[in-house]
């Protein structure tokens, strides 16, 4: 396919460098490229290719032109007479030579830039890879019907605290919204007072819920015998204070059983304790090696978890994310990410979390992802990146062009002038995201309250309904909206007039 780029005369050099030898300029006489019109554009190629017959739409060489992705109009009229296909490139003429590549296999928009397009087409053909790659790995073991083990992918265990304490409405919506984050175990928590009655109640509000397995984590046999008699899928966790009680009734069965090292002890521990309940008759293990937190030998216990594995190849193992993430203030994204790889590196087969604390709020949807990029890495024999689907937040893979400061310019000050609008005052504030129901900024006004999720429908429904009149009120509803639809994207709090 034959590629031409258009552009206008401030970012040629950029877009040249971008396209190299993947496709031809075409320099359009405006000097801002998103200010192409289909009239310009026909002028260029007009003056550019003289041969170019527009009675008899001859001598076109052109299968595609990318004009930039923030342009807008109609080109569909020049399209036809140039028998050739008009498309959105990419907003920033840098990422070209990102989206020339696939020139010959994706059909691109009038309507969406082509670094959308892309984005968005790559991450579905990594969602689609994950799904058949798991269609056709080989568990070690299967419960409740999830794969765990051998080639599949590592799944999230997502710990609802003090489960047996909650409220079951309560305890209704934080499984639902689990399930929405990406959990794939719903582990219910019981407290140090619960007793078995409360353990039951749990476990059938989860069944209510959710068809996902789900598990029950404590020590105590009186709880775990309830949770075996209601019909739990995995316990958490057994050792040898409980085993020669437990270990017998779950022999026989489906019941996965965590095994862990007694209190203090460490591999040796482990393995005594899993030999003890395979002898009990424990089909379905998981091995727990227990994932110590940094500043308490972290990196003995990851060799811990190595040492296991060369062992124990083809038992699942279980990696407990949150005994890291609860006890360090680094935000989750990136800690969760590392650990998830360390785990893929040690064959683990379960990322638990409890994503109990404000810092590691999305830890869920977090470890999902990123168990998703492990897999498609290891199939790809390759690092974890560039693979479609990434866990970046806050940083960039690909910074856009800075401008220089020109010679001459004004030093912004803060203007000591403030008068109320005479239309009165509005108080910004956010909902946030309650247990993945979706959260939206407020504005509100003497006379109305208005309710969005981002700060351009807020701001342009204010304009509407005539609620400013004075244009520094408008600037500073427009930034403190815009700080709001921040803080609501990233799970962060608000408070009007605040830092962020």
């Amino acid at each position: 396919m034959k590629v031409l780029v258009a552009t206008g005369h401030l970012a040629e050099q950029t877009v040249r460098d971008a396209v190299g030898v993947s496709a031809d300029v075409l320099v359009v006489d405006t000097k801002i490229a998103a200010f192409i019109t289909p009239r310009k554009l026909l002028a260029a190629i007009k003056r550019d290719f003289p041969d170019f017959d527009e009675s008899e739409n001859k001598n076109f060489e052109y299968d595609l032109i990318f004009i930039p992705g923030l342009v807008s109009g109609d080109f569909s009229r020049l399209s036809t007479e140039l028998g050739c296909s008009i498309r959105l490139g990419p907003k920033h003429a840098y990422d070209l030579s990102f989206v020339l590549p696939f020139a010959d296999d994706i059909e691109f928009s009038t309507e969406i830039p082509a670094c959308e397009l892309l984005a968005d087409v790559r991450r579905e053909m990594a969602l689609e890879k994950i799904t058949e790659l798991e269609d056709l790995s080989s568990p070690s073991t299967v419960v409740g019907g999830l794969k765990l083990g051998g080639n599949s992918r590592m799944k999230v265990m997502a710990e609802v605290v003090d489960a047996t304490g909650l409220d079951p409405d309560l305890l209704s919506e934080r499984i639902e919204s689990f399930v929405r984050k990406g959990a794939d175990i719903i582990d219910l928590g019981a407290s140090l007072h619960a007793e078995p009655d409360d353990v039951e109640r749990a476990i059938r509000v989860a069944r209510s819920v959710t068809s996902f397995p789900v598990s029950t984590d404590t020590l105590d046999p009186e709880l775990l015998t309830r949770a075996l008699e209601v019909g739990v899928d995995i316990i958490l966790s057994l050792d040898s204070s409980n085993m020669d009680t437990i270990a017998p009734k779950i022999a026989g069965s489906d019941v996965a059983a965590v095994v862990i090292p007694d209190s203090g002890e460490g591999l040796d521990s482990l393995v005594r304790n899993i030999d003890t309940a395979r002898r009990l008759g424990v089909k379905n293990i998981i091995a727990d090696p227990v994932l110590d937190p940094i500043g308490h030998d972290i990196t003995s216990s990851i060799i811990r978890y190595s040492s296991f594995h060369d062992m124990f190849p083809d038992l699942p193992v279980f990696f407990g994310v949150g005994n890291v993430t609860e006890l360090i203030d680094v935000d989750s994204t990136g800690v969760n990410a590392t650990l998830c790889g360390i785990a893929a590196d040690v064959g683990a087969s379960i990322l638990f979390t409890p994503e109990y604390s404000n810092k590691t709020q999305g830890s869920i949807d977090e470890l999902k992802k990123a168990s998703q990029m492990m897999l498609l890495a290891k199939e790809r024999k390759s690092s974890p990146k560039d693979l479609g689907i990434d866990l970046i937040q806050i940083k960039e893979k690909r910074r856009r062009t800075d401008s220089d400061l020109p010679e001459n310019f004004v030093r912004a000050k803060k203007s000591k002038m403030w008068k109320l609008d005479p239309r009165g005052s509005i108080r910004i504030s956010i909902i946030p995201d309650r247990y993945g129901k979706g959260g939206c900024i407020l504005a509100e006004h003497e006379t109305a309250s208005i309710a969005g999720r981002t700060a351009g429908e807020i701001m342009d429904t204010i304009l509407e309904m005539d609620l400013v009149s004075r244009m520094e009120h408008a600037a500073y509803l427009g930034q403190e909206l815009k700080k709001a639809e921040i803080a609501l994207k990233f799970g962060r709090s608000y408070s009007q007039d605040d830092e962020f």
